[in-house]
């Protein structure tokens, strides 16, 4: 059982719970050099102090029924984080954490790994990407290959395993039937020896790791992976669910994307409300492009049957906007766990075939052509939001990138707390663009928010943006 110094075990009364606590390293930074030391603990002194205290809340919070991340700072106001230097190492001190991560004065181990993981690639990215001189964050390359020193520093790339890990995207918030369904999926996912690879949060990305580690049990496959990706911007509001045996903090959400669509091998679409839209407009902008129209790309969209209408209204939305071309890159399986396993093994069989001719690694996707728009990051401004081009005078790819940036800032301005605090500064965002596209979203949002697939249910809901035509 792992050890932890007490500084101060007893709870304190006041609500929130709260332990002061002095933690060990787990996983890869548990063997450090003292100049790797000194290191880290200067970088978490300077800037990066504030992100390290506020992701570190996050994992801490993981269990937590909240999505608003402003609330879970205010909550824990009083929450810190410093990391203390000894002479074997490191430890973390923390002040005021959530009580919940501790179970009779220990931490829990996967919220312990998860912490250190936050620790890890923060102070990586900051050290050895941000401030070395070999990664030009401005050329496209350069950002490709910063994602891959990130995700394998995070020991998440595993070569000599052939092509078996499925991204499963999908809502935070959704129906408890629609979590059951995913479950499924990732059960039968799990019994023909498939990895799992989500955004590390409750909802549709819990669901499918849970129903995987039943599938590996049952095959007795005790390596499983279960690849959580996450970024500084939204853990707060999706904090790691406790199946994620592989956590990744990427810089910002374009890298993130990235790190998804290089690592991944086939995806599975559950339904979602505006970030899951990010994220399949995403894949879109990659795959609508010409450069990438041979490379095979499993995409399976599927729910319970009772999801019939929400994929219909996605289906039209991605066609009146898009057009017809768009759904030769997906299909859809409704209320067929075993039908979406079996297709995506034979996806697996096409990828592994492609990547031999291609000479491409199985554990990194060199060869995707994904565009610069689509790796800088998007500020979801008043100005830059109401600056969309979202109009059909312009390559389809470049549509769906930009319609990626309308959801992307509609993400931020639901749970994000420098979108919440940009929406209660100047109102709600401001979307422009031609009638027939913008009367398409209006019509998707509208039943994302009828469905309460903007915020966990329960919780009242004002939208945070406006269309204009």
């Amino acid at each position: 059982m792992p050890t932890i110094d007490s500084l101060n075990s007893a709870l304190v009364v006041d609500k929130p719970q709260v332990v002061d606590a002095l933690i060990a390293p787990e996983g890869s930074l548990e063997v450090l050099s003292q100049h790797e030391v000194v290191r880290l603990r200067d970088t978490s002194l300077g800037g990066l102090h504030e992100l390290l205290r506020r992701c570190a809340l996050a994992v801490l919070n993981s269990g937590s029924v909240e999505d608003d991340s402003r609330q879970v700072m205010e909550r824990y106001r009083n929450f810190d984080i410093q990391v203390v230097q000894q002479e074997r190492g490191i430890k973390l001190e923390l002040r005021n954490a959530p009580a919940a991560a501790f179970v009779d004065g220990q931490m829990i181990r996967g919220i312990r790994e998860h912490l250190f993981a936050v620790l890890r690639d923060l102070v990586y990215v900051h050290n050895e990407i941000r401030l070395h001189p070999r990664f030009d964050l401005m050329a496209p390359g350069g950002i490709t290959d910063a994602v891959f020193h990130t995700l394998r520093n995070a020991r998440a790339l595993f070569p000599g395993q052939p092509p078996n890990l499925v991204v499963c995207w999908g809502g935070h918030s959704i129906s408890r039937l629609e979590y059951e369904y995913a479950k499924r999926v990732g059960y039968e996912l799990g019994l023909r020896g498939m990895d799992i690879c989500t955004g590390c949060g409750p909802g549709a990305m819990k669901g499918p790791m849970k129903g995987a580690a039943v599938g590996h049990a049952k095959q007795h496959r005790s390596s499983g992976r279960y690849v959580g990706i996450s970024e500084p911007g939204i853990i707060a509001a999706e904090p790691p669910n406790p199946i994620v045996n592989h956590l990744v903090i990427m810089p910002d959400m374009e890298k993130r994307l990235e790190a998804f669509v290089r690592i991944g091998h086939g995806f599975v679409v559950f339904p979602g409300g505006v970030g899951t839209m990010e994220e399949l407009l995403y894949l879109f902008a990659i795959l609508l492009h010409e450069e990438n129209a041979e490379i095979p790309f499993p995409l399976i969209l599927t729910g319970p049957v009772e999801s019939a209408d929400y994929f219909r209204r996605l289906e039209d939305f991605l066609t009146n906007t898009l057009g017809s071309a768009v759904s030769r890159r997906y299909q859809v399986i409704l209320d067929d766990p075993v039908a979406v396993a079996r297709a995506m093994r034979r996806g697996m069989e096409e990828v592994r075939r492609f990547r031999i001719a291609r000479s491409d690694a199985f554990y990194f996707n060199w060869v995707l052509r994904i565009a610069p728009t689509l790796q800088t990051p998007f500020v979801p401004t008043h100005a830059n939001m109401a600056g969309l081009s979202l109009h059909r005078d312009q390559p389809l790819h470049d549509l769906a990138a930009n319609l990626r940036a309308a959801f992307s800032g509609i993400v931020s301005g639901n749970v994000k707390e420098s979108g919440i605090q940009a929406i209660e500064a100047h109102g709600p965002f401001q979307m422009r663009g031609a009638a027939d596209v913008m009367r398409s979203l209006d019509n998707l949002l509208d039943s994302f928010v009828r469905e309460q697939r903007m915020r966990l249910p329960g919780r009242s809901y004002t939208p945070c943006y406006e269309i204009v035509v």
